[in-house]
């Protein structure tokens, strides 16, 4: 079966860092474009920063930019979002995805490219 698996959420301080991980099993992540999304109570689920099968080509919302990071180590079958200077306004739930378009979705964001989703990890950025 396939499964995604995201980890590292949690409560943090604003300006604080997290490493979120979204593991694969029954499939190697490596043949895909991911991409992270989140989203917040009430709202729809926004596109946060994808990068392609072999890593050379990132992109990053304009909410994120300068503060996250996505990296993959294929080797570990996962895809990891650095985050850094985190503000309360990133509070909310995040998913990685698996791309369905041959990569068009990324950068182009879009839930609906994407089809394999992991169950998602609570991020929380309070004081």
């Amino acid at each position: 079966q396939v499964h995604l698996v995201e980890s590292g959420g949690g409560l943090v301080q604003p300006g604080g860092s997290l490493r979120l991980s979204c593991a694969a099993s029954g499939f190697r992540l490596e043949y895909y474009t991911i991409g992270w999304f989140r989203q917040a109570p009430g709202t729809g689920r926004e596109g946060v920063s994808c990068i392609s099968e072999g890593g050379d080509r990132t992109y990053y919302a304009d909410s994120v930019k300068g503060r996250f990071t996505i990296s993959r180590d294929n080797d570990k079958n996962t895809v990891y979002l650095e985050m850094n200077s985190l503000k309360p306004e990133d509070t909310a739930i995040y998913f990685c995805a698996t791309d369905k378009s041959g990569g068009e979705g990324c950068p182009i964001l879009k839930p609906i490219l994407y089809d394999y989703w992991g169950q998602g990890t609570q991020v929380t950025v309070s004081s």
